[in-house]
């Protein structure tokens, strides 16, 4: 399974209404994450889960929903998570 499929299933967690991952590893070539195998990647993620919470804490609920791709195959992820309102 690829990195940004194993991250759409765990990130299903979340019930997300919406979600969109790009991968920009290739524009980090040569990068020492990189070099370690770690992806670049950014994700939009619009979720009811989100109502409510602060960016940290809405940060942290994909952190946890990702779990350890977060030590190996993800090196950097800039996250833009809203609820439906702000989307």
């Amino acid at each position: 399974m690829s990195t940004i499929d194993e991250i759409r299933d765990r990130l299903s967690a979340l019930e997300p209404v919406s979600i969109e991952i790009g991968d920009d590893s290739a524009l980090h070539a040569g990068h020492v994450g990189a070099a370690g195998g770690g992806g670049h990647y950014r994700l939009r993620i619009v979720a009811k889960c989100f109502h409510g919470k602060n960016t940290v804490a809405r940060h942290r609920l994909v952190y946890d929903a990702l779990g350890d791709l977060m030590r190996t195959r993800i090196h950097a992820l800039a996250i833009q998570a809203l609820t439906a309102d702000e989307a």
